[in-house]
């Protein structure tokens, strides 16, 4: 297997170094074997880690039934989020900066304090900070998303670039699980969604990740960013062009998609 796990860490590597997307790697990796897509997901973060780039949270992917039902696949995952894909409300991003991207509404979990590998969701309402509304931007390094799971978690669980609202809210000040978020586009909405989709709860949802985190040897640690999974589908992105997220009582963050080259970009 250990053919096979160099084959896509090159393969993927690849694809993300051309902006070209590739051939899925369930080829080489099997349809089910996870634990070897999390070490190709490892192998690749650990060489832009080698290059300089920082680990500054994880992601949820796969939480919503209806992401779940778009990608033919049955069970959440997670990915890396590294320093140099963060950016700030009202961000203008290249578009050549990505392969594929596609857009979700979700919140994110500041947290303050680590979690325990049994991690419940006491745990993580003692340890969040405060949540922020945010977009993902989801990119798929294979061709034309024809990703089952083992590609998707491979590819850093389809990660591409995540942007934050800059408003933060207490735990305390909202019920996640009960709340509405609509996604739009030139004014129109084009997804919408409630907090329950993800795992019942986003805070249900960080307490799986803390768990499966831990499980492999990285807890969840103070200072993370946690992105909770989608709350609608996810809309993939024609070309330039902003998009707004809403979200009851926490707020609204949106971005800016540009024709220009990924060069020379500016992060938050």
């Amino acid at each position: 297997m250990n053919a096979g796990i160099e084959a896509a860490v090159e393969r993927l590597a690849r694809a993300e170094h051309d902006r070209v997307p590739v051939v899925p790697v369930r080829d080489v990796l099997g349809e089910d074997d996870i634990d070897a897509a999390y070490e190709v997901q490892r192998r690749i973060v650990a060489r832009k880690i080698a290059n300089g780039r920082r680990v500054v949270g994880r992601k949820i992917g796969l939480t919503s039934e209806a992401v779940q039902l778009q990608l033919g696949v049955d069970r959440p995952d997670f990915g890396v989020l590294l320093d140099d894909m963060v950016f700030g409300d009202r961000a203008e991003i290249p578009i050549g900066r990505f392969c594929q991207p596609r857009v979700e509404g979700e919140v994110a979990f500041v947290l303050g304090a680590g979690l325990p590998a049994a991690a419940t969701i006491v745990d993580v309402l003692r340890a969040t900070d405060f949540v922020l509304p945010a977009i993902e931007i989801v990119d798929s390094r294979v061709s034309d998303w024809d990703i089952r799971i083992t590609d998707t978690v491979a590819d850093n669980a389809s990660s591409g670039a995540l942007v934050l609202g800059t408003r933060p809210r207490k735990l305390s000040a909202v019920d996640l699980s009960g709340l509405g978020m609509v996604l739009e586009h030139g004014g129109e909405p084009i997804s919408t969604g409630v907090g329950a989709a993800c795992l019942g709860s986003p805070a249900c949802a960080v307490a799986w990740l803390a768990r499966e985190v831990a499980s492999r040897g990285e807890p969840l640690r103070a200072g993370e960013v946690v992105l909770a999974g989608a709350w609608g589908p996810m809309v993939p992105v024609a070309g330039a062009g902003t998009y707004l997220a809403r979200f009851e009582d926490i707020g609204e963050v949106r971005v800016s998609f540009t024709a220009g080259p990924a060069e020379g970009k500016e992060r938050s």
